[in-house]
């Protein structure tokens, strides 16, 4: 699966171009433009670049990563916003979104760089010829950082991956292109533009800085090709286990801070052969479940690796965290945290050695993660119909990664369906799309890495409980409403207690307030089917 970049002059019509894509890709030609045609290109100007700092600490085998013997790490530092923000981003097609009035915003932004010189890069989504889609994206000079990132979260464009695009079947979807000035600034959008024309696969990021930004925003485009091309856009994480001539492919999917990456990655202690596809951004075939990576590398947090932690010998750069001097008198990050939250680094695919970029066989299971305390540590559905509502309604809480408005309170319960901040379709698409994974015998489960009441379920607890789920020895009972669920010692479910009976309501009705909640907003643009919130009202008739 190839995107189209040329076109017959026939084609060159309305048919193929709208307002904002215009606007969009003849920018790209400007006579300020110049071609990054590589990672190591790139590294040389970032190196360069007013703000970076050169840490001492050299890129692990850079030779495998397109990148020069001694390549070092750089750090580079956002200002005060050091996370996404929701509410920049606009989708043309939605319901409120007037399309005349943003393209005029985004001519005189486009004109706005026209005394500057421009970066343009290339970089493909997917990694297997069955879905590659190939990135183009174009920003000023000063931001050389977030054009070597960008190039090194995405796949840049080797021999290798080259010749894989070339002989993957041309599909009637136009390249992916994407403008960017991170120091645009406007009175009407003081938090930044985030401009999405997803049925011409352009965007535009106007005064955004956080790489995340960059990131997330040539995923959410990625994604909406693969929705309409049979594929189910996923932000999760997706391994295989294999053991006893046995295979088990998993799914998670919970937002950033959830443990997403944390159970992708897990070991178990070497129990099994694991193969890792992602632990952020794949797509899985509704046809053959089988599963595709969108990167190569990660965009983890820094937390919890401090400068000491083996995990950092794979790091390529490093996002919004401190730098001091060591003993040795080397330039060297502080970590944890320290200088703000959400401190990011991009790490190199060599991370996981068990990554492959497709996995064949077929999906078995799609864990959706939630923070919501009434939770058992494990419950199992097997309605796909409730299977699907469930990840509608994913429980979670905000985290470090996302920028709040004032006055949002981070610790509220919220709900973000099947954890994905960023589709830019209607809800409904992938409501149907994850109902026919469960339909067609997709096991589904919810799994709390928060706390079960007031007790934290551990980590190690969580592992447990998947490697019985893996391994088929796992025993459920019938908790309620079709509903199974594991006896755990020390996490007894006593549904009988009044108490916990009406929490148990509390955030189921609040499930069905949030759906009923789409029937409205954006003029039901989210509204998913009655048999949703039928589901629900169903296990709150069994309480």
């Amino acid at each position: 699966m190839a995107t189209k970049g040329r076109w017959q002059w026939a084609e060159v019509n309305k048919s193929n171009f709208s307002k904002i894509r215009t606007t969009i890709e003849a920018a790209f030609y400007g006579n300020n433009v110049e071609l990054l045609t590589s990672r190591r290109e790139a590294y040389k100007k970032a190196m360069k670049s007013p703000g970076t700092i050169v840490t001492d600490l050299p890129v692990y085998k850079p030779e495998l990563l397109n990148l020069d013997e001694g390549t070092r790490i750089l750090l580079f530092n956002d200002g005060a916003t050091v996370g996404r923000f929701a509410g920049a981003r606009k989708i043309i097609g939605m319901p409120g979104v007037n399309e005349d009035v943003l393209a005029e915003v985004l001519r005189e932004a486009v004109y706005g760089t026209r005394y500057r010189k421009m970066y343009h890069a290339i970089s493909y989504t997917g990694l297997h010829e069955d879905f590659i889609v190939k990135n183009h994206i174009l920003i000023p000079e000063g931001f050389e950082n977030t054009v070597y990132n960008w190039l090194l979260n995405f796949q840049d464009l080797t021999p290798e991956y080259a010749a894989m695009y070339e002989r993957s079947k041309l599909i009637k979807e136009p390249d992916i292109y994407i403008f960017a000035d991170p120091d645009w600034s406007h009175p009407d959008f003081p938090g930044g533009l985030a401009l999405f024309d997803p049925n011409n696969n352009c965007a535009a990021l106007l005064g955004l800085r956080y790489f995340g930004e960059f990131k997330k925003g040539t995923l959410t485009l990625g994604w909406s090709v693969g929705n309409r091309q049979g594929y189910v856009a996923c932000h999760g994480g997706l391994k295989k286990y294999e053991f006893d001539n046995s295979k088990y492919v998993a799914a998670f999917f919970g937002l950033s801070g959830s443990g997403k990456s944390t159970l992708t990655h897990a070991k178990h202690n070497g129990k099994y052969k694991i193969t890792i596809v992602h632990d952020d951004a794949l797509v899985i075939n509704l046809q053959d479940l089988s599963s595709i990576a969108l990167e190569p590398s990660y965009f983890d947090k820094t937390s919890d690796y401090p400068l000491t932690s083996d995990d950092n010998k794979y790091l390529l750069t490093i996002q919004n965290c401190g730098a001091t001097i060591d003993e040795l008198g080397r330039v060297v990050p502080v970590m944890e945290d320290i200088r703000n939250g959400n401190g990011r680094a991009i790490k190199s695919k060599l991370w996981s050695p068990n990554r492959v970029d497709k996995i064949q066989e077929p999906v078995n299971a799609i864990f959706w993660i939630m923070k919501d305390p009434v939770l058992p540590p494990i419950v199992k559905i097997e309605d796909p119909v409730l299977a699907s509502t469930m990840g509608a309604t994913l429980a979670t809480k905000r985290t470090s990664a996302e920028k709040l408005l004032p006055g949002v309170d981070p610790e509220a319960l919220v709900f973000e369906p099947y954890a994905n901040p960023f589709r830019t379709y209607p809800l409904s698409e992938d409501y149907q799309k994850f109902k026919a994974l469960f339909e067609k015998g997709v096991e589904c489960y919810i799994i709390n890495t928060g706390f079960y009441l007031n007790k934290k379920v551990p980590k190690e607890l969580t592992l447990e409980i998947l490697e019985h789920i893996v391994e088929r020895k796992a025993n459920f009972v019938e908790w309620f409403g079709g509903l199974k669920i594991m006896e755990i010692s020390g996490f007894e479910v006593r549904t009988s207690d009044y108490e916990y009976r009406e929490l148990l309501k509390i955030s189921l009705e609040k499930r069905l307030d949030f759906l009923k909640s789409k029937d409205i907003e954006s003029q039901g643009y989210d509204r998913l089917p009655e048999e949703c919130k039928r589901s629900i009202l169903d296990l709150i008739s069994h309480l």
